[in-house]
């Protein structure tokens, strides 16, 4: 394990981008106020701060968006905690102390609630800034170096979660909260959302994480096996491919639908089931959100310069998932450690299975 990166302070000029977003997004709405009440929207608006205290829970801070300043409302037992450790310095920002016991932001606090302008609002914090993108490049590479940890220490008597256990652990010592921590050995891999149970792994398994860290999260799945299977092997190889194809219609100016289109029309190419995206989600893309949006025909949110993406095309057997960058000279992978092999797809190096002796 490297040493985990230390905590980034919010940014002013970022901040201030953000702002402005937001209010062009009331300009064209012709409102006067909106409230940010979700961990994605808050989190990005503040610019990285843990909204949370449950990561079951809902946020425990709320922003009210207006021309004159920006309102930030709290519950009075975490103001202080949130003032000293998560808010960092800020633009026109008054805070207002909420009793535990009360409602966090009444009803007609703002003209829109974030949930009125929900598309909007996802084309706003698409395109990542300066301070985000070493956020998130630093969070995405460690994220990949925890799941190359916790596949080399795995054993095939291990219980999945004895796996998930140590790769969960790994990634809260770097300050990355374990949103999803998926482990399946070889006879759960059927299941294409494999809680991790008491099973052993055996001699072939597939870990996932969702990490999130500053309000950004990663994306990424590896796979790993004792011993020769050609046919999984081809399998692993053919998903490459549907990817290829995810990642050739995702491009500045396409929409988001159309990149799911496009990708999704490579499945039967690729030698599976064309009608295997139907049986699971396609991934889309990410950021804030494990997903935002999650990718489907009826997306029509632009693909924006410097945004992430997580397609994740998915068969028997078979899966790959990276986060990415979509820059202005082409995808960049962003969950990448030189010590996981790889073979290289369209122009890419993209994930094999680590073999084990």
């Amino acid at each position: 394990m490297s040493a985990p990166v230390a905590a980034s302070a919010p940014s002013i000029v970022d901040r201030a981008v953000k702002r402005r977003r937001v209010l062009d997004l009331l300009d064209r709405r012709g409102a006067a106020s909106i409230v940010l009440r979700s961990h994605t929207a808050v989190a990005w608006y503040l610019d990285g701060a843990r909204t949370h205290v449950s990561l079951a829970g809902d946020p425990v801070v709320a922003v009210v968006v207006r021309p004159d300043g920006d309102e930030l409302r709290v519950f009075d037992n975490e103001a202080d905690r949130l003032a000293a450790e998560e808010v960092g310095p800020s633009l026109d920002l008054a805070v207002t102390r909420v009793p535990w016991h009360d409602v966090l932001v009444p009803g007609g606090a703002a003209d829109l609630d974030e949930a009125d302008a929900a598309a909007d609002l996802r084309v706003a914090r698409a395109s990542l800034l300066p301070a985000e993108l070493a956020r998130f490049r630093a969070l995405c590479r460690e994220v990949a170096e925890a799941l190359t940890d916790a596949a080399a220490a795995a054993r095939p008597t291990d219980a999945e979660r004895d796996v998930a256990a140590r790769l969960a652990a790994d990634l809260v010592a770097r300050g990355i909260d374990p949103l999803v921590t998926l482990v399946a050995g070889r006879s759960r891999l059927a299941h294409r959302h494999p809680l991790p149970t008491a099973s052993p792994i055996g001699d072939r398994a597939m870990l996932v994480v969702c990490g999130r860290r500053n309000g950004l999260i990663a994306n990424a799945t590896r796979w790993m096996r004792w011993g020769a299977s050609p046919s999984e092997a081809d399998a692993s190889r053919r998903i490459l491919d549907v990817e290829a194809a995810f990642l050739a219609g995702t491009w500045v100016g396409a929409t988001i639908g159309e990149a799911f289109a496009a990708g999704i029309a490579a499945y039967g190419r690729a030698g599976f089931d064309p009608g295997e995206w139907r049986r699971h989600h396609q991934g889309g893309a990410a950021g804030y959100a494990g997903r935002d949006p999650r990718g489907t025909p009826a997306v029509t949110d632009p693909v924006q310069v410097d945004q992430a993406f997580a397609w994740n095309p998915t068969a028997p057997g078979a899966k790959v998932e990276d986060t990415m960058l979509v820059g202005a000279g082409g995808i960049e992978v962003l969950t990448v450690d030189p010590r996981w092999p790889t073979i290289r797809v369209d122009g890419r190096e993209r994930p094999i299975e680590l073999e084990r002796g």
